[in-house]
């Protein structure tokens, strides 16, 4: 009866500790894994590749409306001539703002509301020949095809 007392004991030990380890899991999952974080961690991919001039990169995580105003090798061209070139930089350093979900959002007036989004402000600091500058732009994280998306506001 004892040995069976025990043996008992031992099982429900062992599963109290399985569930506080899937617990543990599912708490560091949530707070690494949370869509404010995937959020934040795309925007931060977008622009240091925008400051390794890596623009092909950059414009592959735009989201497909951001795709359609602006053909691949024409953002490639522009972002570099006008960046690099006009502002006389080779780099810039950028901060961004703690994200902010906004429930439903338009990138302009004629475009569909998109729904569980992100809102994050981005300030770019140039150091270039015509002294230094912030350009800020609050940028907007979409999931699209379950990968979050980089979208700019376009409304007037």
């Amino acid at each position: 009866m004892y040995r069976k007392t025990a043996l008992i004991k031992r099982i429900l030990m062992g599963m109290a500790l399985l569930v506080c380890i899937v617990i543990v899991l599912f708490l560091i999952r949530s707070a690494m894994f949370s869509p404010d974080k995937q959020a934040v961690a795309v925007v931060e991919e977008f622009y240091r590749f925008e400051q390794e001039g890596e623009f092909s990169a950059s414009w592959q995580l735009f989201h497909s409306n951001m795709k359609e105003r602006f053909s691949k090798g024409s953002y490639i061209q522009d972002r570099a001539h006008v960046f690099m070139n006009h502002f006389g930089v080779d780099t810039f350093e950028f901060s961004m703002s703690e994200p902010e979900q906004v429930k439903q959002w338009k990138m302009s007036k004629t475009a569909p509301a998109m729904k569980n989004v992100y809102k994050i402000l981005v300030t770019q600091t140039y150091k270039g020949k015509y002294g230094n500058f912030d350009l800020e732009q609050e940028v907007f994280v979409v999931k699209e095809k379950e990968k979050w998306r980089v979208v700019w506001d376009y409304n007037q």
